[in-house]
């Protein structure tokens, strides 16, 4: 990054830069001007579409209400895609809050009246359609699981044994979800501690979504598998929204996805810990 390169972004001259945290998939910069702060996402040999889910999932919170950084700009910078965004100054805040936040966002339903979204979920690892079906199982399934199984195996982090477990669990799963009613609305879709903060006064934000319209509980699974949600966030949502009855146990399959996607990623340290979760769905 230099500034060459920033002067090419739309915006008026920026007089500072610093590079910040931005997840393990972007670089990510905070940026001054001299009338404002802003967020710089950089994803090196990417085009500008790159973010296509990202800002149709930030224009999705705004339209709702749903606090989050605001889109400024998009495009592509010496072969470079690029997200400016609006700076959120962090601080701290009460997680119950942040239980009614999700569960105000689990609220929004989705325009079609399907699971989806109008944009794929563009991953540097893998990569979703987020095609519009008329099932959960059918996107969460065969739209996610069974593309992780398939390149799991062809990449060898899967052998055969593997993938019968996975087959069984599978099956468990579509008859566990045959028989729930899911109802598609608005989801972050990476709900792990790292994308949600507290703004300077005290507020709770959503960053960095892959956002879909899906069953809510996809959400929750998620908060689950490394922890940073505590007790009052849960019971701030299930006083907003309560969980249906075996909500509990359907969890486990969408901590199972995220454990895939980690393995898929990041190799075979992931790999005992996929294999717990496929148990405990397969033994129930």
């Amino acid at each position: 990054m230099d500034q060459d390169w920033l002067a090419q972004l739309p915006i008026e001259p920026v007089t500072a830069f610093q590079g910040v945290h931005g997840g393990d998939v972007n670089q990510a910069y905070r940026l001054e001007t001299a009338t404002r702060t802003l967020f710089l996402l950089v994803q090196p040999h990417q085009p500008a579409s790159f973010y296509a889910g990202e800002i149709a999932g930030l224009k999705a919170f705004a339209a709702n209400g749903i606090a989050a950084p605001r889109v400024l700009g998009n495009g592509t910078i010496a072969g470079a895609g690029y997200l400016l965004l609006s700076y959120l100054a962090s601080g701290t805040g009460d997680q119950a809050d942040l239980g009614r936040l999700v569960a105000k966002m689990h609220q929004v339903k989705s325009p079609t009246g399907r699971f989806g979204f109008e944009q794929p979920y563009a991953g540097t690892s893998v990569s979703f359609d987020n095609a519009w079906t008329e099932t959960w199982a059918e996107l969460f399934v065969d739209h996610r699981l069974d593309v992780l199984d398939r390149a799991l195996r062809r990449k060898g982090l899967w052998d055969a044994a593997d993938h019968a477990q996975y087959v069984a669990a599978r099956a468990k799963i579509v008859a566990a979800l045959a028989a729930h009613e899911s109802r598609p609305v608005l989801l972050h879709g990476d709900l792990w501690s790292g994308n949600f903060m507290f703004t300077a006064d005290g507020q709770p934000a959503l960053i960095d979504p892959a956002a879909l319209y899906g069953d809510r509980e996809f959400d929750l699974g998620i908060t689950t598998v490394f922890g940073g949600f505590d007790a009052r966030f849960y019971q701030a949502y299930a006083a907003a929204l309560p969980l249906a009855p075996g909500a509990g146990q359907r969890l486990d399959f969408y901590r199972l996805y995220l454990l895939m996607v980690h393995l898929d990623k990041f190799g075979r340290s992931y790999a005992r810990p996929v294999a717990q979760v496929l148990e405990r769905i397969t033994e129930r």
